[in-house]
């Protein structure tokens, strides 16, 4: 088998594509990879002029995200307004997981629904209550123009909590 994207033949690894159905992925080889998870070559993906038009809806939404992140090449825009894909994979190609920017005191990621536990006492302004270290705050919630804050319950009441007071559990 060779890979769509280089056509480099040589061992295939399966590539997830985040966002559609489960297990969706592609079979791509380890320089395909590196590309896509770095700093992309835009020559070596000239390619992607083909491979928008394969049939395999899990290779056209990697190709389309592709063509995306070289926008800024000719060849790249003249692919992207030539590219047509059905409703469904359109919706899967526009569906991009974005990392959260949420970190907590030891710079681990936070996500909504995530777990954390305070790591400092923290009196909580207008309810008349200190919410103690070690407290944990389930469920939370990403607080979306500013990745210093989550929210999250503490005594029944729902308060914002700076991310720098908590650990992800």
């Amino acid at each position: 088998m060779t890979c769509p994207f280089c056509a480099a033949s040589g061992p295939l690894v399966t590539y997830p594509v985040s966002g559609g159905p489960d297990g969706a992925g592609v079979e791509i080889c380890q320089t395909c990879i590196d590309q896509i998870e770095g700093e992309p070559e835009p020559n070596r993906w000239r390619g992607l002029s083909g491979t928008i038009w394969e049939e395999d809806p899990a290779l056209k939404v990697l190709s389309l995200r592709m063509l995306r992140r070289l926008g800024a090449e000719g060849w790249a825009r003249d692919a992207l307004d030539q590219a047509w894909l059905d409703e469904e994979t359109q919706a899967w190609a526009d569906n991009v997981p974005q990392e959260s920017r949420h970190r907590d005191a030891h710079g681990a990621t936070l996500n909504a629904g995530d777990t954390v536990v305070l790591v400092k006492d923290l009196p909580v302004k207008g309810a008349g209550f200190t919410a103690k270290r070690g407290t944990a705050v389930r469920g939370i919630a990403l607080v979306p123009d500013n990745p210093g804050q989550i929210e999250g319950r503490v005594e029944g009441q729902r308060i914002v909590i700076l991310t720098e007071f908590v650990k992800r559990k």
